[in-house]
């Protein structure tokens, strides 16, 4: 995708004697800072007709002259593929991802990835840096993530994940009878000897903390919901390792399938069978980029869930139960 770009604005007293990218990231909010050095650094961002530096310093009422080709900020296609579209408008989508959707195309996932079906959706996404998605969910996790549409937009809610106040629950299933709800405080890493896998680690950790509370406990199991403050890789499959309660269907953090003794067969053939995490993004609140409401989205279980939490129940009737999960 490839547009003709012709603007032109004047340097504003306030930013007389700045350097020329600090001007431009100001008078074109609309473009990224990487895409307006290197229009500057091919001549197709200038002032006054000639050709600067980024770090040239400009001076007021001087006219800043943008004449360049958009291209895309991605060089991956749109695909037809199916979306779960919760909400959109001219500023944001919120999706919902179904489990075994990759969120980025990356090695061994070069198609058929969410990115993919975004920008089939919405062509223009190809503008911004990583097609518009400023948070992740990973490939066997299902539930809700908010995508934007302008590049505004795309930093306003990186704000909001920089500063923590974007609201994400979660429903998790998880092995062991929980007596309560909780919060890990730990911070995480990369595993020193599995790169594959995230850690808590005390020495070049960051910081990431996880509240959970018990929502239903059966016998051997427990589905809790999960509040992320932070927003690391893995970090609800690390956290309730860590505290010895994996989440079911983890085989990276969780291991092998465990059956409780006495296990009817029913339970057994599900726990065994059931081929990714138990984890679902269920509920997800920010401030619109636009608007500067609080606004909330949620979406409900999946079928797998849904159908786990029955054999469960059937198994061993909660002792607790969170009616606002169904």
């Amino acid at each position: 995708m490839i547009d003709r770009v012709e603007l032109q604005a004047s340097v504003p007293q306030e930013m007389h004697g700045s350097r020329l990218d600090q001007v431009a990231a100001r008078l074109f909010p609309q473009y990224s800072r990487s895409r307006l050095q290197e229009w500057i650094k091919a001549g197709a961002l200038s002032v006054d007709g000639k050709q600067c530096r980024p770090r040239d310093k400009v001076s007021v009422g001087a006219s800043v002259q943008i004449d360049a080709h958009l291209e895309s900020e991605v060089a991956w296609q749109g695909q037809d593929i199916a979306l779960d579209v919760v909400y959109e408008d001219d500023t944001i989508l919120v999706v919902n991802k179904p489990a075994g959707l990759v969120v980025h195309p990356a090695a061994g996932h070069a198609q058929g990835t969410l990115v993919n079906a975004l920008l089939s959706h919405a062509p223009e996404l190809s503008l911004l840096p990583r097609a518009g998605i400023v948070h992740r969910l990973d490939m066997d996790t299902s539930g809700l993530l908010v995508v934007a549409r302008t590049l505004p937009a795309h930093h306003h809610l990186v704000e909001q994940l920089q500063a923590r106040t974007v609201k994400r629950e979660y429903c998790a299933l998880v092995i062991g009878a929980m007596t309560g709800g909780g919060t890990v405080d730990a911070p995480m890493g990369r595993h020193p000897r599995q790169r594959k896998k995230m850690a808590v680690t005390a020495v070049g950790g960051k910081p990431a903390i996880t509240h959970y509370r018990l929502a239903q406990r059966f016998g051997h199991h427990s589905c809790i919901t999960v509040n992320l403050e932070t927003g690391r890789t893995h970090q609800i499959r690390v956290h309730m390792s860590h505290r010895h309660y994996p989440l079911i269907g983890d085989p990276l953090y969780g291991g092998r399938p465990r059956i409780p003794k006495g296990a009817s067969d029913l339970l057994v053939d599900t726990l065994r069978h059931f081929s990714r995490q138990a984890l679902h993004a269920r509920s997800l609140g920010f401030i619109h980029p636009e608007s500067g409401e609080q606004v909330q989205f949620e979406c409900p279980l999946p079928d797998d869930i849904v159908n786990l939490i029955a054999v469960l129940e059937a198994e061993d009737p909660p002792f607790a139960r969170d009616t606002a999960l169904y």
